[in-house]
């Protein structure tokens, strides 16, 4: 068995692991980045890019399609051409792909190892690739080990025709029929540009919830929303099965109504599973949570064993890219200067769902807010006649912001609505700044922008506070 001793060992060579990589290479040429896979990110391969893509080509059809309020008539079927719409998806993904790999392909080759890294002890890894082993024996270590779609094992009978959004960025063309479990941030984005892209989608989901959203209120108008639009159905008791011609076949009772339908697919959205499970953490004295996952210090990315991290969605803290690029350099950076540890940068929450209309939080959602709740004062906004929304025809929306009630410190927000990846940002921004609301209303807004929706429910908020 080969044989390298090395000062940092990261095991992942994702969003994380590179992250990682590059922060420790600033204090030690021994760094060796571990994979069982393919270097690279989910986002550019099977996440963020690609589905973007494919949510694109929906809207410009969903677009074509209701241009009547503009007295735009459009003449004939809008039709979907399924082989074109998935070759620029591949396509486009493949350049993202390909920059990413550009970048690893610049890592020193010797700091690079292919295999499935399972740990023997607190120092030693074992790394297989086929049938070759090597033994990689470590100062410190870095798990950047990814996560994978969450599953239910019965589903697993179902072959070929269960499928993740991994499959569906390899199709060559689109199916006619997808019924997607999970109506969170995957669930939710897939389900509606497959619709729209003409494909019959039913979606199940579990007590109401609509992507990431906690605010009651904005929940209520978001399923207002998207029920008006696609087929989902909440809380059911479902018997899957498949028939002699290949199809998925669901079973379920709706409000006291039994329905049976069957689809081409049942897209697997229930969330994610940390890959923490089978890379030996069992031979490890690591304090680990419920779910498995070694408990780390958020700001230092330490686990209980002082020399070994933890960074990006195998952490289980915020499974985001740009949260995976922080954590893994805070992580590459405390294993290369190890033992001195630092504090790294954990920037205010930020979380989009580009779904239409787009849904985002920024700082502090409501589930952390509400045992507080006689201490906030809620601002809010409906989007359904903001002005530059109403002239766009897409004034359909709500959003709630929370502030500090002795301070006016501006503490979160929560929406359902229009340039929802905008205003996340201009309020994610003012979170980090730890501004009031007061401080906020002072900031310029232009006339007309959706942005000044954002004005509304700041002062809405302030009147509170006056009248308070």
């Amino acid at each position: 068995m080969k044989t390298i001793h090395t000062d940092v060992a990261i095991i992942g060579g994702g969003t994380a692991g590179m992250s990682a990589f590059r922060a420790a290479r600033r204090h030690t040429d021994k760094v060796l980045l571990i994979e069982d896979n393919h270097f690279g990110t989910t986002c550019a391969r099977v996440g963020c890019m690609p589905s973007k893509l494919l949510i694109s080509a929906a809207n410009a059809r969903h677009n074509a399609q209701h241009t009547d309020l503009f007295g735009i008539r459009v003449q004939g079927e809008v039709k979907t051409d399924g082989k074109a719409v998935m070759q620029r998806v591949k396509a486009e993904r493949d350049r993202f792909v390909g920059f990413v790999l550009s970048d690893v392909n610049d890592f020193p080759a010797e700091c690079k190892l292919l295999g499935k890294a399972t740990f023997q002890d607190e120092h030693t890894l074992i790394v297989q690739n086929g049938e070759e082993q090597t033994q990689v024996i470590f100062e410190r270590a870095v798990i950047a080990t990814g996560s994978r779609p969450a599953m239910v094992a019965d589903w697993l009978k179902l072959g070929d025709k269960l499928i993740v959004n991994d499959d569906v960025f390899n199709w060559d063309t689109l199916p006619e029929s997808v019924a997607v479990f999970g109506t969170g941030v995957i669930g939710l984005e897939l389900g509606q540009a497959l619709h729209r892209l003409g494909v019959k989608v039913y979606l199940f989901g579990q007590g109401g919830f609509i992507g990431s959203i906690t605010d009651p209120v904005v929940l209520k108008k978001a399923q207002d929303i998207f029920n008006s639009e696609l087929e989902i159905y909440f809380d059911t008791q479902n018997t899957i099965s498949l028939n002699n011609q290949g199809k998925v076949v669901i079973e379920f009772e709706q409000n006291g109504e039994k329905r049976q339908i069957e689809t081409d697919y049942l897209l697997a959205a229930i969330g994610r599973t940390p890959n923490t499970d089978n890379i030996g953490l069992e031979n490890l004295n690591i304090e680990k949570n419920a779910r498995g996952v070694p408990v780390a210090d958020p700001l230092t990315m330490q686990t209980s064993l002082p020399h070994i991290f933890i960074a990006g969605d195998s952490s289980a803290q915020v499974p985001l890219l740009h949260e995976a690029a922080d954590q893994g350099k805070i992580a590459g950076e405390n294993a290369g200067t190890f033992p001195n540890i630092n504090k790294g940068l954990r920037r205010s929450g930020v979380n989009v769902i580009f779904s239409e209309p787009q849904i985002m939080s920024a700082g502090e959602r409501w589930v952390n807010l509400k045992d507080r709740a006689d201490e906030i004062v809620i601002g809010e906004v409906s989007f359904d006649n903001q002005g530059r929304s109403r002239v766009m025809g897409i004034n359909s929306g709500h959003m709630r912001i929370y502030a500090d009630k002795q301070t006016g410190r501006f503490l979160g927000a929560e929406m359902v609505g229009p340039a929802a990846e905008h205003i996340a940002h201009l309020l994610a921004w003012s979170h980090q700044m730890q501004m009031t609301i007061l401080q906020m209303l002072d900031m310029p807004f232009y006339h007309p922008v959706i942005e000044e929706g954002v004005r509304t429910a700041l002062r809405d908020a302030m009147s509170k506070f006056q009248a308070a």
